[in-house]
């Protein structure tokens, strides 16, 4: 073999070896060192069990089942919360405590709404100073059975006009307004298409004393009260007019007020 051919054929092995090589360790990297820890972690963020509503619960129902633990971050729970750390057995004792205001899912529970142990359910949710008074209503003057607890309303009175100074028909006075409804009684009734419907029949109000006054007197005068529902965004609007004259003025102390056939006088009182 000639030695030109020899000395190709050593450059071309050589070259073949050098490519070799070159590829073998760009294939082959060694991988990285990777630290693996295998112990317990700490949350990055400290948390504490919390009580909170596992379901919705309304006015007046016993919680039930419808609480449960549920971590929460501690620097975010407030001194009103129930915690499992300070009281483990929360659940069992307070299933059975009943609810004073409306609570929804994932709220935190709190005991300033639920009923204190002895209270009852009405004296728990009346505000300090006010008054409940029930009144009765017939199916078709409650607003077709859309009037609810927390709802407001006015209330009308409806009376014969007094036939003895020629009057005639009925006359018609708004007494109160403005008024929270805090319970309603209602049941489920078909009508004549036999679509069911709610029927309540005794509403009870919140009223200062001196409306819980006025309706007295008026349920004795009138020959119906209506209830009438208020827009929600009437709540805040602030009272002018009530039917105070049915019970006040001048003369007030010392008399005696007398309903006779639907009409108010006063006589003075005897000492």
């Amino acid at each position: 073999m000639p030695a030109s051919r020899l000395i190709i054929l050593g450059v071309a092995v050589a070259a073949a070896g050098g490519a070799g090589y070159v590829a073998k360790n760009m294939v082959a990297v060694a991988p990285p060192n990777v630290a693996v820890d295998t112990g317990p972690k700490e949350p990055a963020i400290a948390l504490q069990d919390v009580l909170v509503l596992s379901g919705d619960v309304a006015m007046g129902e016993p919680l039930g089942n419808n609480i449960e633990w549920q971590s929460w971050p501690a620097a975010g729970i407030n001194a009103n919360f129930i915690t499992r750390a300070a009281e483990p057995d929360a659940i069992n004792k307070l299933k059975s405590s009943v609810a004073r205001l409306s609570m929804l899912t994932g709220e935190p529970l709190r005991r300033s709404k639920l009923i204190g142990e002895g209270q009852s359910f009405m004296s728990s949710i009346l505000p300090s100073g006010s008054r409940a008074v029930a009144t009765s209503i017939a199916a078709d003057t409650s607003a077709g059975g859309f009037i609810l607890p927390n709802d407001f309303v006015d209330v009308i009175m409806t009376r014969r006009a007094d036939a003895a100074t020629g009057g005639s028909g009925f006359t018609t006075e708004t007494i109160l307004q403005n008024i929270r409804v805090l319970a309603i009684d209602q049941t489920i009734q078909e009508d004549e298409e036999g679509k069911k419907t709610r029927v309540g029949q005794t509403a009870t109000l919140e009223l200062t004393p001196q409306q819980a006054e006025i309706i007295t007197v008026a349920q004795q005068m009138a020959d119906r009260l209506t209830l009438s529902l208020r827009s929600i965004k009437d709540t805040q609007n602030q009272v002018t007019q009530e039917a105070d004259y049915l019970v006040s003025g001048n003369g007030r102390r010392g008399t005696i007020r007398l309903i006779k056939s639907g009409e108010v006088s006063e006589v003075g009182a005897r000492k």
